[in-house]
């Protein structure tokens, strides 16, 4: 982005991925436990700027953004699955 002076489409999402590995990193200092959240957060960008990118270039939807999709519900459906371990409260 520096080098050609203004941001694209594509690199909006990426600077989020940037942000929750940031925030992941963050957390795992201090508590010590890999946040798979974050994690499942970072996939779901991803998967997202490759919807965003595929649609830029080929300007038609195939069956690959079906596909892209139905993983990007699948990966937050995880997200309400995953529990918080059970505290210890003596």
């Amino acid at each position: 982005m520096m080098s050609q002076g203004h941001a694209t489409i594509g690199d909006i999402p990426l600077l989020f991925i940037y942000q929750e590995l940031g925030a992941m990193v963050g957390i795992y200092f201090k508590t010590n436990v890999m946040p798979v959240r974050c994690l499942i957060y970072v996939a779901i960008t991803a998967l997202a700027r490759l919807v965003i990118a595929d649609v830029q270039a080929h300007h038609q939807a195939g069956i690959s953004m079906l596909w892209v999709s139905a993983a990007i519900l699948l990966l937050a459906i995880s997200t309400r699955v995953i529990l918080k371990p059970p505290s210890d409260n003596g």
